[in-house]
């Protein structure tokens, strides 16, 4: 375990991942929600997924988003890819961060994208070249990194051979995912550990679902363990197609409370999150998963002292009627 550090960087994921399973949107409601986003403060996003239309119709316009984030510079924008075509075909539209997904478990990987473990890590180093030649980064993300809807418990020693030979294949950055929600703090701090131990130069980070309602505390985990920056989504929007049974990221602006009331710096302003929620909500026409926004934020002012609460929960001690 480290220091508690002082900021934490949050990669927005919501309009890819969190809309991946809507009904599509229009492009221009999704640049609308990404322009609320940008009002956070968010200075990483996800904008797209550069993946097969037919496969995943929510991102056929990934072009056209891509065309429009000059209008945003101060962000870093970034887009999954799953082959080194898609890796072509955003580069081609401009993307310089490209997040190429390779799952650690055999099944998970046939049902994604029809390779083995091995076929699609190896296809790493393709991946790297066309994003390296058009002077961008390449970010490999280990989906499965802990376990698999169809093979069960992943292996540590296998995320972090997939880890190790993406590095060697020209990634620049590393980036574990919990695909179907059912990590906890102790398997993270020991697979965060393991990579770090062989690669302890590459920037890594994390991507939690909260399907079982332990992808935020898992996130504290990871941030305990050094992991420099977590993948988040507005309102909890998310799920993998290809995951029976997983359901949404954590959410940003509970990931957000969480940070801030702990003294940790995100740059991300939480009411301005919680209108994102709120237009999130709107647009996919359901309600979203966070509790933060059920709650509608917080009652009392941000990081009050513990003896200011400590004193407010004993005179209200005697008189509170129980709810």
């Amino acid at each position: 375990m480290t220091e508690i550090p002082q900021a934490v960087a949050i990669r927005e994921v919501g309009p890819r991942d969190g809309l991946q399973l809507e009904p599509s949107l229009a492009s221009g409601q999704k640049l609308r929600l990404i322009e609320a986003l940008v009002r956070t403060g968010l200075r990483q996003i996800e904008a797209a997924a550069f993946v097969s239309p037919s496969a995943m119709p929510t991102m056929a316009d990934a072009e056209q988003i891509a065309g429009a984030l000059a209008a945003w510079p101060a962000v870093e924008w970034s887009a999954l890819v799953a082959s080194p075509g898609g890796a072509r075909r955003a580069v081609a539209a401009g993307m310089r961060r490209v997040e190429y997904v390779v799952s650690a478990a055999d099944g998970h990987s046939l049902a994604n994208v029809r390779r083995t473990t091995h076929e699609a890590t190896e296809a790493t180093a393709q991946v790297a070249r066309i994003v390296h030649d058009a002077g961008g980064r390449c970010e490999v993300i280990i989906a499965t990194a802990w376990d698999c809807p169809f093979d069960g418990v992943t292996p540590p020693e296998r995320t972090v051979r997939v880890a190790t030979r993406a590095v060697e294949l020209g990634a620049d950055e590393l980036c574990l995912a919990d695909t179907i929600g059912t990590s906890v703090p102790g398997r993270v701090l020991d697979l965060v550990g393991a990579v770090r131990a062989v690669l302890p130069a590459t920037p890594l980070g994390a991507h939690f679902h909260n399907t079982r309602g332990t992808g935020t505390a898992s996130a504290w985990a990871a941030v305990t363990a050094g992991v420099g920056r977590l993948d988040a989504s507005i309102g909890g929007l998310g799920g993998c197609p290809f995951a029976p049974g997983a359901t949404g990221n954590i959410a940003t602006e509970e990931l957000v409370y969480l940070l801030a009331d702990s003294g940790i710096e995100t740059g991300i302003d939480l009411d301005r999150c919680l209108d994102a929620a709120r237009m999130a909500q709107e647009l996919v026409g359901h309600p979203l998963d966070s509790n933060l926004l059920r709650a509608d934020g917080r009652s009392r002012p941000a990081r009050l002292s513990r003896t200011a609460s400590r004193s407010s929960r004993l005179s209200n001690h005697t008189s509170a009627t129980p709810s």
